[in-house]
């Protein structure tokens, strides 16, 4: 759906046709989909998701700020839905400022991150990022499958916009851990 359609139909459904609403449903829910299936633990929890967050984004449809792309700001409502599931469900992990004495200087070669993730099926690059405390787990979708710009990010996640690069990195580093991990328990007979 190229720019000048994609206006139609979101100033139509903001009108209430139903059919622009299908139209909007129809081509973002599967990318949606992915989206919280890569950051929620269960198929189920992900279709949910999906349908809360189009349910709020009818909801929210007039807030919308037609000068943004419409993507972006779809997924800045998924990635706000999805943290408050994964809030809701763990105590909420702020490790954003502490030991950052503690982490390697080197960011690791983000080829050696993407060969590392390419060597995984989907299941076990999930149940690394499973791994991962929920702040790591949405910063990397937020990141690297919903290509979200650190600022978005920020703003998603309640972070300052110069924490996000910390976050990252660790989340990075404990992403490569937990793989080298999965692969050391396949090795040894384990389950991955």
């Amino acid at each position: 759906m190229d720019q000048t359609p994609l206006a139609d139909a979101i100033a139509r459904a903001r009108a209430g046709d139903r059919e622009a609403w299908g139209e909007l449903y129809s081509r973002y829910a599967p990318a949606i989909f992915r989206f919280c299936r890569r950051v929620l633990p269960t198929r189920e929890d992900a279709e949910d998701a999906t349908m809360e967050i189009f349910m709020k984004v009818r909801e929210k449809l007039g807030q919308y700020d037609p000068l943004r792309p419409f993507g972006s700001w779809l997924y800045k409502v998924a990635a706000n839905h999805c943290w408050d599931v994964l809030r809701r469900r763990h105590i909420r992990e702020d490790r954003e400022t502490g030991e950052i004495e503690n982490l390697p200087l080197e960011t690791p070669d983000p080829d050696q991150l993407s060969r590392l993730i390419a060597a995984h099926t989907s299941q076990q690059v999930r149940a690394a990022l499973a791994q991962l405390p929920s702040r790591a787990q949405m910063a990397l979708v937020l990141r690297y499958y919903a290509e979200m710009s650190y600022e978005d990010i920020a703003e998603s996640l309640g972070l300052r916009p110069g924490v996000v690069g910390v976050v990252l990195l660790r989340a990075r580093h404990q992403l490569r851990d937990a793989l080298a991990g999965l692969d050391r328990a396949a090795a040894s007979g384990g389950t991955p």
